[in-house]
């Protein structure tokens, strides 16, 4: 090869080598992390989120994520022998720095593009070095097509260097193309830097043999033994502490208490393992690859996106032009510095002031940064499109929880719920700043690499892109350092709106036990923790602001120190320097808040973890494929053999079976947790029995869509729960299509209408949160009338009459009665006396019909029943002479008090007064 053709092909080769070898690295390490996750991505069966979306199943090793199963002492070779190929990079600089001073008359010089090959490949193998030690699993395929792809260029390097330093050449000078000495064999100083490079190709060839080698081993090993390395576990992508069992039976929460799998235990297996907690927050950073994390997110996509207007589509696509937009102003800006400063200085003595080039720059300050016109267009326009996410993500999350099975909602916190729920803004945060702060600062970084090296040389791109690296290394490797501290602020954040929000929801238990000193403790001390937390991040964050800006002024003092001498020495004129000042502090902007975006994004997806937690969970009872709407009801109820357990250590129903004729009225008694709740349950589809079948008119409740059963059936619950509004809203809950006569009329029926009469505001009287305001008798009352005024035609009744008097009691009953008419009802009563009119009686015990039979038959038997009658005729005999006890006294009283009053009234009529004592 012609020597001077060698030496060009050599030039080039060093120059393109370390760009080459970075982007390859990005490009193969991104594909490797998307297919270990896609490959990884294994879900049994899809699991579906809101809008029949389905859920990202995301599988985390059980252990270190090791897909090559290397052994450390395998990694920590891999680790010395990268470090040995940097030794020969610093060798090479080494050679080169004593060669410039040994031949400083000689004015010996290699050239930009050797500067540019020990300088870049130096950091690009420094970058491999930083994945191997902080990525798991290391070494990856990412790395082994780095260094094999390396090998045949550094070959063609060394190879091309042998024959021009053999043949004769000139020695290198700094400014003569032509070169200087004439050299007709190799010298001391190209030996030792030939053989630097055969080492570094040693090293490479050292690091692929090594790699394949063990990767075929550990295949082979694991054909042997018949398993695949990395053998993960199903499990949440945040949740580090449970697995998601029970997905095969339709049970997303895990085992939670109430749920209907009861048959599996903590690791699915074991039946007398306690119930897991149903909704675990998170404490560590999942063990996951940044892809299979940011994923999982993925199903937030669809909300964000406005696929239901057009006109906020094409104002998402002019933000983005308006985005470009701001990109290009950020190029012109530095350029019209560089022109005004030239014009100034270009004529001396002559008198020219650049009007134009001022205005320009002036025009293109007012278009750019966070305050300028560009920036205030695109933020206006945002509004509608984040305003449309927030909608549709927090309704979608919203519907998913009254979606969730009862189960869900027995199991959780209401702070912590609460909590998730308002963090749909955080999703739009995230986007927010993604789209419109450091996807563009990645830009500015790319375009500032390219302008620096089309406007000044490759020195400049060199020390920005290492110092920018530098710099987004430092800050992503502290922001990850921070992540757990500000895990645990934001835990303690959660928690302290936990015990708020508890607290609050629970004022009434407070108040009984005399408490609120107790709850300030409780709070004080939840923020007491949260600001210990918050300190910790405060701190770190500011200790993470010196680290960057450290980081980047040592970039500042390289380029201004190569930029000086080239002013001074004639190759540049002084606009460049003040251009340079001008472009490098305004790349400094975006980048000091890098870190605090990144905190902020980061901030954004923990926040938003709780959420996608929430999208997770999964109702236990669904509609099957197969269910169809129940259009009539009759009211023909039948539990055939039916088997139910919250807990599987403690059956709730034991091959539970009996019928409920259209039209009848069944009570339901026995000792408390003998399964008369659990029938309600069922039977409302809150839960799905176990074995058995539960029938309505002759179709199983599984077949039939469960909002069309539940619109024949009304609950009057014992615990009645009332919104914090009118009496005429919570009333007209039940059907908000009825007239206010229909209101009235049922609460005629309920006996509650002449009460809420007496009331000042009447029916626009407000209950007060959770109807606190309203007594327990005429919470059941509203109940009741809710109940007529639903008009189902199954009526379960939950203990309706137990806070009620007398009097209300026998009108009460009568309504009832007549709303009993063609209507099957269902009743648990504690007060027998309540059902002795019930058409049959079901005595349950330890999950089943014990006995059964009218009210007189089952007292005929002298069994459970009659043994339960008895109690109560004693007791009420004790409570009625107990009460005219207590009468009788009352009556004495007051008529001492009487005669008191009688004399007191003679003395002072007499005249007589008594000395004071």
């Amino acid at each position: 090869m012609d020597p001077h053709a060698a030496l060009e092909l050599l030039q080039y080769l060093r120059t393109c080598y370390p760009i080459f070898l970075l982007l390859l690295f990005a490009v193969a390490f991104i594909a490797n992390t998307v297919a270990s996750a896609s490959k990884a991505n294994r879900p049994e069966s899809p699991r579906m989120g809101p809008g029949g979306r389905p859920l990202p199943t995301r599988s985390r090793s059980s252990g270190i994520r090791n897909t090559q199963g290397f052994s450390n002492t395998v990694k920590r070779v891999f680790n010395w022998l990268s470090v040995g190929i940097l030794v020969t990079f610093l060798a090479d600089a080494t050679i080169y720095i004593l060669h410039v001073m040994t031949a400083r008359a000689e004015h010996w010089w290699r050239g930009q593009s050797v500067v540019i090959y020990i300088v870049g490949s130096f950091f690009v193998y420094a970058v491999l070095l930083m994945t191997l030690l902080d990525t798991t699993p290391s070494p990856t395929l990412a790395q082994f097509i780095c260094w094999s792809v390396a090998i045949p260029i550094e070959l063609v390097i060394l190879s091309t260097s042998l024959s021009i330093y053999t043949s004769v050449h000139h020695e290198p000078v700094v400014g003569d193309p032509e070169g200087g000495r004439i050299r007709r064999s190799i010298t001391l100083w190209e030996t030792l830097e030939v053989s630097s490079n055969a080492v570094r190709i040693l090293l490479l060839f050292a690091l692929v043999i090594l790699y394949a080698s063990k990767s075929i081993s550990c295949k082979n090993h694991d054909k042997k033994h018949g398993h695949h390395n990395g053998s993960t576990e199903s499990t949440s992508l945040l949740d580090s502490s449970s697995a998601e069992n029970g997905a095969a039976n339709g049970n997303g929460n895990g085992h939670s208490y109430g749920a209907t799998n009861g048959t599996n235990g903590i690791n699915g297996t074991n039946g007398s393992a306690k119930p897991q907690d149903p909704w675990v927050r998170p404490t560590t950073m999942p063990s996951t690859s940044w892809w299979e994390y940011l994923s999982g997110y993925s199903l937030f996509f669809p909300y964000l996106w406005p696929s239901k207007s057009r006109r906020l589509q094409i104002v998402f696509v002019a933000c983005f032009i308006l985005l470009v937009a701001q990109r290009v102003v950020n190029v012109l800006v530095p350029n019209q510095v560089d022109a005004i400063t030239t014009a100034l200085v270009a004529d001396e003595g002559k008198f020219r002031v650049p009007w134009f080039e001022i205005f320009m720059y002036v025009v293109y300050r007012w278009l750019q940064g966070g305050q300028g016109l560009l920036s205030s267009m695109r933020s206006s326009l945002w509004i509608p499109v984040s305003q449309y996410s927030y909608m549709e993500l927090s309704t979608a999350a919203f519907e998913h929880v009254h979606g969730l099975s009862l189960d869900f909602h027995l199991g959780k916190k209401t702070g912590e719920v609460l909590s998730a729920l308002s963090k749909g803004s955080s999703i739009n945060t995230f986007l927010e700043q993604v789209t419109f702060q450091v996807v563009p600062m990645l830009v500015d970084l790319a375009i500032a690499v390219g302008y620096f090296l089309i406007k000044f040389d490759a020195y400049y791109a060199l020390v920005v892109g290492i110092s920018t690296f530098g710099y987004l290394y430092v800050t992503i490797r502290m922001a990850q350092w921070r992540a757990e501290i500000r895990r645990q602020m934001v835990n303690a954040s959660r928690q302290e709106d936990a015990v708020k929000n508890d607290s609050m929801v629970s004022y009434e238990t407070v108040k009984y036990f005399n408490a609120e000193q107790y709850e300030f403790d409780r709070y004080r001390d939840a923020v007491g923790t949260f600001q210990k937390a918050e300190y910790h991040v405060l701190f770190s964050l500011t200790l993470l602001n010196t680290c960057q800006n450290t980081v980047f002024m040592l970039g500042l003092l390289t380029t201004c120190f190569i930029c000086a001498y080239q002013v001074s020495t004639g190759q540049r004129e002084v606009g460049r320097f003040v251009s340079l000042l001008t472009y490098m502090a305004q790349l400094q902007g975006p980048l000091n808040f890098f870190g605090t975006f990144y905190r902020s994004i980061q901030s954004a997806l923990i926040n938003a973890e709780r959420m996608l937690e929430l999208f997770r969970e999964q109702p236990t009872v669904v509609d099957s494929s197969r269910a169809t709407p129940l259009a009539m009801c009759k009211g023909d109820i039948r539990f055939q053999n039916v088997e139910f357990s919250y807990d599987s250590r403690k059956p709730a129903l034991n091959g539970l079976t009996f019928r409920c004729e259209p039209g009848t009225t069944t009570a339901l008694v026995g000792e408390s947790g003998g399964g008369k709740s659990t029938i309600f349950r069922l039977l409302f589809r809150f839960y799905n029995a176990e074995k058995g079948s539960l029938r309505v008119d002759g179709h199983d409740v599984q077949d039939i869509t469960i909002d069309s059963l539940r619109k024949h059936i009304g609950v009057v619950p014992q615990d009645t729960v009332l919104f914090n509004e009118t009496l005429m809203y919570n009333l007209k809950y039940a059907n908000q299509d009825a007239a206010d006569e229909d209101v009235y009329e049922a609460c005629r029926a309920a006996s509650i209408h002449d009460k809420i009469m007496a009331f000042p505001d009447g029916y626009n009287t407000k209950v007060g949160e959770r109807g606190l305001r309203l007594s327990g008798g005429e919470k059941q009352r509203v109940a009741i009338a809710r109940t007529i005024l639903k008009n189902p035609r199954i009526i379960l009744l939950d203990e309706a009459t137990a806070a009620l008097d007398t009097d209300t009691e026998e009108h009460i009953q009568g309504a009832l009665s007549t709303l009993s008419h063609g209507r099957t009802m269902l009743v648990i009563a504690h007060r027998l006396s309540t059902i002795t009119t019930a058409d049959r009686i079901l005595v349950l015990h330890n999950g089943q019909v014990a006995e059964s039979g009218t009210h007189e038959e089952l007292l005929q038997l002298k069994g459970r029943y009659a043994g339960m009658w008895r109690k109560q005729i004693r007791a009420q005999k004790a409570a009625a002479e107990a009460q005219v006890l207590q009468n009788r006294a009352e009556r004495l009283r007051n008529a001492t008090n009487s005669d008191d009053s009688s004399s007191q009234s003679d003395e002072d009529r007499n005249g007589i007064h008594h000395p004071a004592k």
